[in-house]
């Protein structure tokens, strides 16, 4: 059987950028296992194709089960299925979330996760266009830029967010994340800069870096509760590969809380019923789900308002605010605003248009991962419980009653035509809370499931390895004990870069049980 120092599973945001950094060292061996392929599909690298990724080969394609609070919908829940992950479909955004986010993330008891402890691991990865800086880095490996050629209406909101009053903010990423402004994407050369092809395509010779696709991971191994090889199927058949180090699983938010209790780790009662053996009793995996929730409000263009190539269509301008009564220091409400028409079903509409979509970034709606069955190859059970709080209900009102109030002003002049959804004659709360139920889904920001902390429920310490066992560290946006406020792909890889940093200085020291547990 074939030794590795260390085994990464999942090419993704994270995954891309542990490979590279461990493999730096040319003593250390790595095997990179991804479940999806080569990201060799075309409209990976055309920005304003983003949108024609979803449910195809490349995607997961997974769909939660039905929401009890909004009529029984299933809601699509994308994730990349390919080198690069997520990073490879997404919507090129970079946004690295509210220096609180990470604050509060240390005040939960996780020391080292300040803003200005990772603020060096943001600027580690990143080479900004627009040069060094305080707040960006030109020396990493991920191209971040301004958006290439942005519609002339993505900047009428801008104006129209001005003339409300609201900050012109030229760097959600700088000195303050509130106010309007133009989004940074990741763009090299007009064309995606995903973490494959920013982290791993640069380094896929290195003779100590294997790169195994289309391997589908079955279960981690173990003797006792060391961690020692992994399980998997590639091209039909089962192979067991053992590792002298570390098993780091960075298969995202739905997968990892999924491979660990196919694994036995998770809650014992629950295992036991499904008939896995019980390595560890850790009860938060899988629990602590949370996701943006967004509603969109699309209207027609009395012009052609076309995006360019290097957009993502959906996403070039936005704003960052707070919801009336807010008291929170960070901003509950994002808006992202593109010069396409959002096609709702039942709302006709004439092809052409924009949209403004308003995104709760902290909605208190908390859901959970569990195991369709004990079969690896079933996708899992994804309980989002979108809108259980009514206040989270009553935010996304304010954000449709903000969104017209920005169409409204005189910048949208010459663009605006009828309102799609919900439509005009829509005024009331009552039926703007329907709409809300019948139309809100995720903008793919799925964290939390295997949650960092030292409380009863954490599946992680932080240093990120897995409480109960030996040899484990999960490295991917599921360890956020919070979500962030914002787009969640610049987390997580520079939560991948911190890592590569614990990694090494802390090896597989044994973490047995958790450092605190809470009453």
């Amino acid at each position: 059987m074939t030794n590795y120092d260390y085994i990464v599973i999942g090419a993704g945001s994270a995954g891309c950028v542990v490979a590279n950094r461990l493999t730096e060292d040319s003593e250390t061996t790595v095997l990179l296992l991804e479940a999806g392929n080569r990201d060799t599909k075309p409209e990976i690298q055309i920005p304003v194709e983003c949108l024609h990724l979803l449910g195809t080969e490349v995607d997961w394609a997974y769909f939660s089960e039905p929401e009890p609070y909004l009529n029984n919908r299933k809601i699509f829940c994308p994730r990349g299925k390919v080198l690069g992950g997520s990073s490879s479909i997404n919507f090129l955004m970079y946004i690295r979330g509210n220096p609180h986010d990470y604050n509060h993330w240390q005040e939960l008891g996780n020391p080292g996760w300040s803003y200005q402890d990772l603020l060096p691991y943001f600027k580690k990865s990143e080479h900004s266009s627009r040069g060094a800086s305080e707040y960006h880095g030109v020396d990493g490996e991920l191209s971040v830029t301004d958006i290439i050629s942005p519609a002339v209406v993505s900047q009428r909101l801008v104006d129209a967010a001005v003339a409300l009053g609201y900050d012109d903010n030229p760097d959600f990423n700088g000195r303050q994340q509130e106010g309007t402004g133009l989004y940074q994407y990741t763009v090299k050369d007009g064309k995606r800069h995903s973490t494959a092809a920013a982290f791993l395509l640069p380094i896929l010779k290195r003779p100590n870096l294997t790169t195994t696709t289309g391997a589908l991971v079955t279960r981690l191994l173990f003797e006792g509760t060391r961690t020692v090889g992994v399980e998997y199927i590639h091209e039909g058949t089962l192979h067991q590969v053992r590792v002298n180090q570390e098993v780091i699983l960075s298969a995202g938010a739905f997968d990892s809380p999924k491979l660990l209790m196919l694994s036995g780790i998770g809650d014992a009662e629950y295992l036991q019923s499904l008939g896995i053996s019980v390595v560890v009793d850790l009860p938060g995996v899988g629990q602590n789900l949370q996701d943006h929730v967004v509603v969109p409000v699309p209207y027609e263009a009395i012009q052609d308002v076309h995006p360019a190539i290097t957009s993502n269509a959906i996403a070039e301008a936005g704003l960052f605010a707070h919801s009336e009564g807010n008291q929170e220091v960070t901003p509950d409400l994002q808006l992202i605003f593109g010069p396409i028409l959002w096609q709702l079903p039942g709302y006709p509409n004439s092809g052409v248009g924009f949209t403004g979509l308003m995104i709760l970034t902290h909605p208190e709606n908390i859901g959970s991962v569990k195991l369709r069955s004990p079969d690896p190859k079933d996708a899992p059970m994804i309980r989002l419980n979108y809108l259980q709080n009514r206040s989270d209900v009553q935010k996304l009102i304010e954000g449709i009653k903000l969104i017209r109030k920005l169409f409204q002003t005189s910048a949208f002049d010459e663009f605006r035509g009828r309102e799609v959804a919900p439509g005009a004659e829509v005024t009331n709360d009552e039926a703007l809370e329907a709409y809300v139920r019948e139309t809100c889904g995720t903008v793919f920001h799925p964290v939390g499931t295997c949650k960092m902390g030292t409380d009863r429920m954490a599946v992680v310490d932080p240093e990120l390895r897995v409480y109960g066992v030996e040899g484990l560290r999960v490295v991917d946006a599921s360890i956020m004990p919070t979500l962030t406020t914002g787009n969640t792909n610049a987390p997580t890889i520079a939560i991948g870069e911190k890592a590569v940093d614990l990694i090494k200085a802390t090896g597989c020291v044994s973490q047995q049980t958790h450092l605190a547990i809470a009453n």
